[in-house]
């Protein structure tokens, strides 16, 4: 039987709610696909910090490199600075790893999640790869004469022709297996603002340079102010987009909100072929922590991705399966802490319909 050694770090506010949820629907399915899973607890957070003014250590994050995959609640606490602790976890382990993909699903499963008038789900079901290591996130920058008249604040994006170039090579062939798998012409979408921040012009040059090698697979163009425009007039347009880590972030914000929200939409951290990191894109939302009212499907649909990312693509797909019947039959009216169910509730019930599914 094959054992995979998972990292997890449950986080603050409602993360340690909903990743035991995802870690419930992990372990119902581990027994009947013929699989183990060793998690191994850390405890980085905003409550961690207060407690030990800890960060995370270098020594650990070469611990997660030895690891087959690592699981992310939320983090983020009122009382902490800002971005303190998120820098040192999530760019800890996206830096540290080099988890250079961050892939974002934004799939409909049931009309009446989405916000857009007449909106079916057929037709949003697309992907999202956000460059995940470079771009404004690269940290280098700073505040000059903070606080004064005077202050000056600068920050300077990165984009490497290796960084560009991997990033949108996923791309590609992630356009192709979409398009094996569902019976459509392969297209891939780049999402940029080359006409008004010149140096993007290193993804449009790398785009077609590399889809040279890609000649099946249509090639589409937008300005991230259309790409937005379209998402909500024509979601239906697109299929897999690769995009800047900056407008990856924003629009698949947008993306979620197209699903039914923020409490359904998962990510993953890639580093193909490595230890790679899975989480909710919510936040820790301090205000619901501990009312057992936050949605868990975020996690629930992070662990899914975590075991296709693995290989164990039936056990990934029992699970998307329970989720989608779920929402789309109405047994989970929505995907926010209004829907009337607690998030131990949901958690019963996704591992409830995947013992169904197994039958």
């Amino acid at each position: 039987m094959t054992t995979y050694n998972i990292g997890v770090l449950g986080g603050d506010g409602i993360g340690p709610e909903v990743a035991e949820q995802g870690l419930k629907a992990l372990r119902a399915v581990m027994a009947d696909e013929g699989f183990d899973c060793n998690l191994v607890e850390y405890p980085y957070s905003g409550e961690y910090y207060l407690k030990t003014k800890e960060l995370v250590p270098e020594r650990v994050i070469e611990e997660w490199r030895g690891l087959d995959a690592v699981f992310l609640g939320a983090i983020g606490h009122p009382d902490v600075e800002p971005g303190l602790v998120e820098r040192s976890v999530i760019l800890g382990l996206r830096f540290g790893l080099d988890l250079y993909i961050n892939l974002r699903p934004i799939k409909l499963y049931a009309e009446h999640l989405c916000p857009l008038k007449g909106v079916k789900p057929e037709d949003i079901d697309f992907t999202v790869i956000r460059e995940n290591t470079e771009g404004l996130y690269s940290q280098i920058g700073g505040i000059l004469k903070k606080g004064t008249p005077d202050e000056v604040a600068t920050v300077t994006g990165v984009y490497t022709r290796n960084g560009v170039e991997r990033a949108i090579r996923y791309g590609y062939e992630l356009a192709r297996q979409r398009a094996a798998e569902l019976g459509k012409p392969p297209r891939l979408t780049l999402v940029d603002k080359a006409n008004a921040i010149r140096p993007h012009d290193i993804w449009t040059r790398a785009f077609a340079e590399v889809g040279q090698e890609y000649p099946d697979v249509e090639q589409d163009h937008a300005y991230v102010d259309a790409c937005t425009m379209w998402m909500v007039k024509n979601p239906d347009w697109f299929e897999v987009v690769v995009t800047t880590n900056l407008f990856g972030d924003i629009i698949t914000d947008l993306g979620a909100m197209l699903q039914g929200g923020m409490g359904i939409a998962a990510s993953g951290n890639i580093h193909p072929g490595k230890t790679s990191m899975f989480e909710p894109i919510h936040g820790s939302a301090p205000k619901y922590a501990g009312k057992n009212v936050a949605c868990p499907l975020g996690a629930i649909s992070a662990a899914s991705m975590m075991l296709d990312f693995l290989g164990e693509k039936k056990a990934a797909q029992r699970i998307e399966n329970a989720i989608a019947y779920l929402l789309s039959s109405g047994k989970i009216p929505s995907a926010d802490a209004r829907s009337g169910l607690s998030t131990t509730q949901i958690g019963d019930m996704v591992v409830e319909r995947m013992a169904e599914l197994g039958e």
